[in-house]
């Protein structure tokens, strides 16, 4: 190597440790909100630092999104106080392990108040702490699912309510065996009437293609990324006191698979006899149900596609969906 590759080099090195040697001592300091409010973490002149002169040095490491220079950082991960948020939540897992897809629904409606057009809704905020949002129809038994987090807010009192609601979305996803889910702090919490969304926003499941297309759309979303999130049914169950539908759509709730579309692709389903809200049973026993914007993925010739795709490619499926939910739960948060 000629002499400015080793110095590159050496820029490169120093760069790195001083990167990661941050962490620990923003961690020790509890300064959550060093995170939280800055997206980008900028390392300027670190020649100079290393008595390395070559002029101007500078590096920019995301935390909102991958960066090519991860190769000279390391990939940013969430450590420090949120393992000991993560170790927490996966305890409430363990006590009861309907507490994770709990905890991703919840994420999901705080997240899936955003539009696109206006920048409003979203995760930032946790606005779903109050009404009339907490009230909403799309978000009854919710506020289950937020006390189940008030002892980990309370032993975290300078991390968000925001955050906290999301990162558990995250890791329950995790501790269900789903992908790893890109996140990152940086929500805050917003007082009373502050952000407020209108009611409506999110999916109603007794519709078909053209809403689901109205709600994600709205929301950045595409085609392939409205049936990637629907897979998210693989998890947990309806119940009538909340959604108004009962059941489960597969037999393992607990358990992050591709089976939500193998199913919807390779079983009969029949219109449930019942006095509830229209929803599907499998022919061979009733014990499975879909929801008509479930239903919706098979029969839209756009959506059919990519039901296809992920029934007969689950790490296909994986990476589509960690992408999306990544979205997902960053809408509304402001990144510079």
């Amino acid at each position: 190597l000629d002499p400015f590759c080793h110095i590159l080099f050496g820029i490169m090195f120093a760069a790195r440790v001083a990167a990661r040697g941050l962490a620990p001592i923003v961690a020790r300091r509890g300064l959550a909100s060093f995170a939280a409010q800055t997206t980008s973490r900028t390392l300027s002149a670190v020649a100079a630092g290393t008595g390395i002169g070559v002029g101007l040095a500078t590096f920019s490491i995301s935390q909102a999104q991958a960066s090519p220079l991860d190769w000279i950082f390391g990939k940013a991960k969430v450590g420090g106080e949120w393992d000991e948020v993560r170790a927490e939540i996966k305890e409430l897992f363990e006590d009861n392990p309907d507490n994770g897809p709990f905890f991703i629904r919840l994420a999901w409606h705080c997240a899936g108040s955003y539009d696109k057009n206006d920048n409003t809704g979203g995760s930032n905020g946790a606005t779903m702490r109050f009404s009339p949002e907490a009230d909403h129809g799309g978000n009854a038994g919710l506020g289950l699912a937020r006390d189940l987090l008030e002892p980990v807010k309370a032993k975290h009192p300078t991390l968000s309510y925001a955050d906290i609601y999301t990162f558990a979305g995250v890791a329950s996803t995790e501790l269900m065996g789903g992908p790893t889910i890109d996140w990152a702090p940086g929500r805050v919490d917003f007082a009373e009437g502050e952000g407020v969304t209108p009611d409506g926003r999110l999916p109603d499941a007794t519709q078909g293609a053209e809403h689901l297309r109205a709600v994600f759309y709205r929301m950045g979303f595409n085609d392939q990324d409205i049936v990637a999130l629907s897979g998210a049914h693989c998890l947990g169950f309806c119940h009538d006191d909340r959604s108004g539908f009962v059941g489960t759509w597969t037999e393992t709730p607990h358990e992050f698979t591709n089976k939500f579309f193998k199913y919807i692709k390779d079983k009969k389903w029949n219109l449930k006899q019942w006095d509830g809200p229209a929803q599907f049973e499998n022919a061979d026993g009733g014990e499975l149900m879909m929801l008509p914007t479930d239903m919706a993925l098979l029969t839209d010739t756009n959506f059919r596609k990519y039901l296809d795709l992920y029934a007969d490619n689950e790490p296909q499926f994986r990476k589509d969906f960690a992408s999306a939910f990544s979205q997902l739960l960053n809408l509304g948060v402001p990144r510079s």
